[in-house]
C-alpha cells in the first residue's frame, strides 16, 4: 500500500467515524488526486474552519473554479453545512473529507 491509498483509507475512515458518511471509494481517490501534493503536506493538507481566509481559498479555489459554482450565499451556507457535518470541534479537517463532502453537498461528482 503506498502513501496515497494509506491517505484514502485514513480519510475513509475520518468520513464514517466523524461524519457518518459510507464513502464512494472512486470519487474519494478522483478528489484525493485532484488534489494533488497538498495532501503530503501537513498544514496544506487540512482545513481550519474557523479561519476566514481559508474558507474563501476554498470557496473560490475550489467551489468555484473546479466545481463551477456560481458565487453566493448558497456556497456559504455549503461550507457551513459541511464543517457542522465534520463537527466545528474537530480540530484536523482534512482537505481531501472536506472537498469530499462539498463535492456530495452540491452534487458536482461529475467534475470528477
Amino acid at each position: 500500500m503506498n502513501k496515497r491509498e494509506e491517505l484514502i483509507a485514513k480519510y475513509a475512515t475520518d468520513l464514517k467515524d466523524k461524519c457518518g458518511v459510507n464513502a464512494d471509494m472512486d470519487l474519494l481517490t478522483k478528489v484525493a488526486i485532484g488534489c494533488g501534493p497538498s495532501i503530503y503536506n501537513a498544514d496544506s493538507s487540512t482545513v481550519s474552519g474557523s479561519d476566514e481566509s481559508e474558507l474563501a481559498t476554498v470557496k473560490n479555489n475550489f467551489l468555484i473554479k473546479k466545481l463551477g459554482l456560481k458565487d453566493g450565499v448558497d456556497l456559504d451556507k455549503g461550507i457551513a453545512s459541511v464543517m457542522d457535518t465534520y463537527g466545528q470541534s474537530n480540530r484536523n479537517k482534512y482537505r481531501v473529507v472536506v472537498y469530499y463532502l462539498l463535492t456530495k453537498h452540491f452534487k458536482k461528482e461529475s467534475a470528477y
